[in-house]
């Protein structure tokens, strides 16, 4: 073999895996409602694993349709912060026991127009280092370093605030800009004092009796601000829990379409020990109660008090891993769900509410259907399955 017959064939070999390696132009998803319950408004998560075998590394150029061949709204997320998304999500309704199909293209990246988005959230400075977050159902802050040190009403609380909200478009700028939400003028408002108790699920550590709570958040970081999904990590500076300095990290993240929000807290303690985690809802004002230990919730409905339009109803719920749970107590502010946290030191949750003038529930008994249907989709995840034909 002659020198230009070897170069022939080495660039002949090395062709070969390129070809056989090449990118297909579309994925095929299928995704089951393993449920005897309709689930709309489901978030369906592709990782970039998932569409390596479309060949793009920009993965908000990735587009989805449905069975019908309409395209759905995606939107890629950057889970680790490394400013490179890693996943795309997009959201279908489920009816029971349902298998719905997605067609899944590259094409151009996403230019998203204001009405599109259903989830927010951000770090708002001006008003004393709150961090607020919404989407098209409710609507929360909760409170950073400067608020324990205003001279006009200083707060030190690591809560989680809610705004009860009338609309589906988002409020939050809005609200901040015109600085009257405690009157609602049409669009809800901000009737709830969360003070110094946990809100709506806010967590804290239970040792010697006692829930041991947080200062306000010292950092925040966005990671994902819609147009479905905001996710966010606060960062608490060590506390004391009976003797023992924890620090710890929440990331929450809140879905277009969903009343609950999703906590993943670590903490980290100074030295080795086991922990459990009291999650939170504050007691004052609070009518009725429903904890359900076999399904690992607890709900609440309270009465909120509007100058204008008098009494309005408030469904607040904690669910969490049955594996996790440990059971339900109470302390002098909060009715709390205790979770034994994993061997890393970590928990995950859902809470979120239910307010009765945003037309979605209308009584208690359709706040605990909601939370009792929240907590069977939560226990059982849509699955998921990728193929290149």
């Amino acid at each position: 073999m002659n020198r230009v017959e070897a170069i022939l064939s080495i660039t002949l070999l090395t062709a070969v895996p390129v070809f056989c390696q090449a990118a297909t132009d579309e994925l095929k998803v299928k995704a089951v409602n393993n449920l005897g319950i309709a689930r709309p408004s489901q978030t369906i998560e592709l990782s970039a694993e998932q569409l390596a075998p479309l060949g793009e590394k920009d993965l908000r150029k990735i587009h989805v349709k449905d069975a019908d061949g309409k395209e759905l709204l995606c939107q890629a997320v950057d889970t680790d912060g490394d400013y490179h998304p890693d996943e795309v999500i997009f959201q279908a309704d489920f009816a029971q026991g349902a298998t719905n199909s997605f067609t899944v293209t590259v094409g151009k990246k996403w230019d998203y127009t204001k009405d599109q988005f259903k989830a927010y959230g951000r770090f708002v400075r001006e008003r004393f280092d709150d961090f607020a977050w919404e989407n098209d159902r409710i609507a929360h802050r909760t409170y950073g370093t400067a608020l324990e040190t205003w001279k006009g009403e200083p707060l030190t609380s690591s809560a989680i605030d809610v705004w009860v909200k009338r609309v589906p478009y988002l409020i939050v700028n809005g609200w901040y800009m015109l600085e009257n939400y405690h009157l609602d003028h049409g669009e809800g408002a901000d009737f709830y004092s969360a003070g110094t108790t946990r809100g709506n699920g806010g967590d804290g550590l239970w040792a010697g009796d006692k829930l041991w709570i947080s200062r306000n958040f010292v950092n925040s970081r966005v990671l994902a601000c819609g147009p479905i999904r905001v996710l966010f990590e606060l960062t608490y500076e060590p506390f004391d829990v009976n003797g023992t300095k924890v620090s710890e990290v929440r990331r929450i993240s809140l879905d277009a379409g969903q009343n609950m929000d999703h906590y993943q807290v670590t903490y980290k303690p100074e030295q080795p020990t086991e922990l459990t985690a009291g999650i939170g809802i504050k007691k004052k004002d609070v009518t009725q109660t429903d904890p359900k230990p076999d399904r690992a919730s607890l709900t609440t409905w309270e009465q909120l008090m509007d100058d204008k339009l008098g009494h309005s109803h408030l469904g607040q719920a904690i669910v969490l891993d049955p594996k996790s749970f440990v059971k339900t107590t109470e302390d002098k502010l909060n009715y709390l769900v205790l979770a034994k946290a994993s061997k890393d030191n970590s928990i995950s949750y859902w809470a979120g509410f239910g307010w009765d003038k945003s037309g979605q529930f209308a009584d208690y008994d359709s706040w605990k259907a909601y939370v009792d249907q929240f907590a069977q989709v939560a226990a059982s995840p849509i699955v998921v399955r990728v193929s290149a034909n």
